[in-house]
């Protein structure tokens, strides 16, 4: 059986947008949705002198019928025959769905929430679980066009090749044109996107660093082509500043993948900061794959 799509659900209009886009997502891969609802603290997450949660005190009806269920109700309206199971699981949010997404094809969460998914990308638990979860996440935000391509971020790195093949499935799947995108600059050769102007950086050689990148960006897209040839592709290169133009391409698109990390920044780091950028300020859903997966 296909591992399940967890969509995260606290009872806010942003998580049952999640849960549409989650349920459309369950459908297209043949897999079952499992609805994912967290409720108190974690163990060591306690804020302040707060209590422990006490089930005495908060009827587990609501939080079995309440939010889980509304889900399910929204999900069945969007694929009434999609197969659907709760988790409502004591716990902090994080913790859940990344325990939840050791056995998930994918991991579906809404921009904004309620209760343990306040601040998701305000805060840190969206970077968290982009870094830590075992499967890839898609957030929903923006307004996407869904006439419009899927969006690949070409950057070379192992996060980035997991981002490929995702993002050419995830392209077969909605019968959706794909466009690979890698933007280079001066920077570029250095793997470090830095202060300065790095369109006018001096470099030895311009032209063979173009070349090198046309290189890159071939050679990423070349094998999963092959794979999937039912996607029709465009590919672009562009020399800009890397997390404006990528942003840009947003515009218009109905997804746009990147890896958790790419070839600059620090080693060490789970998550970059052009994905960063992309959950804060992307105009559609991002979808965030890590290498390895």
């Amino acid at each position: 059986m296909t591992d399940p799509v967890i969509v995260g659900v606290d009872g806010s209009a942003s998580s049952l947008g999640a849960v549409v886009v989650a349920a459309r997502e369950a459908h297209l891969r043949g897999a079952p949705l499992r609805i994912v609802h967290a409720f108190g603290h974690g163990a060591g997450h306690l804020p302040g002198e707060a209590p422990p949660w006490n089930p005495a005190g908060h009827g587990l009806g609501p939080m079995t019928h309440g939010a889980p269920a509304r889900a399910e109700e929204r999900a069945r309206e969007i694929v009434p025959d999609i197969e659907i199971t709760r988790s409502v699981v004591p716990g902090q949010a994080l913790e859940v769905l990344e325990i939840e997404s050791r056995s998930a094809s994918l991991a579906v969460v809404g921009s904004r929430g309620l209760g343990g998914f306040t601040g998701l990308l305000l805060g840190s638990t969206a970077v968290q679980l982009a870094a830590h979860g075992r499967c890839p996440l898609m957030v929903v935000r923006g307004r996407p066009d869904p006439a419009g391509p899927v969006v690949l971020a070409v950057d070379g790195s192992p996060a980035g090749e997991a981002a490929a093949w995702f993002a050419f499935a995830e392209a077969a799947l909605r019968e959706a044109p794909l466009v690979a995108l890698h933007v280079w600059n001066t920077w570029s050769e250095r793997a470090y996107e830095g202060p300065g102007d790095p369109l006018n950086a001096v470099v030895s050689d311009v032209d063979r660093l173009s070349t090198e990148e046309r290189r890159l960006l071939d050679g990423t897209v070349a094998p999963r082509q092959q794979a999937f040839p039912q996607v029709e592709v465009e590919r672009r290169l562009v020399r800009s500043r890397i997390r404006p133009a990528l942003l840009d391409a947003t515009r218009g698109a109905q997804l746009v993948v990147v890896g958790a990390r790419g070839r600059g920044g620090f080693t060490g780091l789970l998550l970059g900061s052009v994905s960063q950028a992309l959950l804060h300020h992307a105009h559609c859903p991002v979808a965030i794959a890590r290498g390895g997966e």
